[in-house]
């Protein structure tokens, strides 16, 4: 079974990620599954008849405004890094933890690699599917790169001027 980071630790992955999906008159497979967001659009029937937990991917170009009233319901929602250069998952993730208050499991797949998870973290990932080239144990040191952070974001929404101002007073 593949395995990801999630809240710092490695874990078994449960879900099949599902780049294509079957056609409607074939059955779905068994177990949870991630579906590429506008198939999960147009055919919430099907997947909410499904057996296992369903959730969303969502490719670099697409706006995660799509999801707005509907993320809460979503177990996972996973965002796809094509390739390493490609940085709007990072505002992807962001927006979906601050503007639609998603709280559930939100993973980067696609090239995620260890320099990386430090700063997807910091825009409210918490599970990683690292690139299957590469070693999971050494990625998981990622997250540590840093012990202090400077500006505000997901992780801390306070910038360290103000952390320390209010340690003064």
């Amino acid at each position: 079974m593949p395995k990801l980071i999630k809240n710092q630790d490695i874990i078994d992955d449960n879900y099949q990620l599902l780049e294509t999906v079957p056609a409607a008159d074939q059955p779905l497979p068994e177990g949870n599954l991630l579906v590429p967001l506008t198939d999960w659009l147009e055919n919430q029937q099907r997947y909410n008849n499904h057996s296992g937990k369903v959730g969303v991917w969502l490719d670099s170009h697409e706006e995660p405004e799509l999801l707005a009233g509907q993320a809460q319901s979503l177990p996972v929602i996973a965002i796809n890094f094509p390739q390493f250069t490609d940085g709007r998952g990072y505002s992807t993730g962001r927006l979906l933890r601050e503007r639609f208050g998603f709280l559930g499991e939100l993973r980067a797949i696609g090239d995620v690699l260890r320099d990386q998870l430090f700063y997807m973290a910091r825009c409210g990932f918490n599970a990683f599917a690292i690139r299957a080239d590469r070693c999971i144990h050494d990625a998981l040191n990622g997250l540590k790169d840093f012990s202090e952070t400077y500006q505000a974001a997901v992780d801390q929404p306070q910038p360290l001027f103000r952390r320390r101002q209010m340690q003064a007073e």
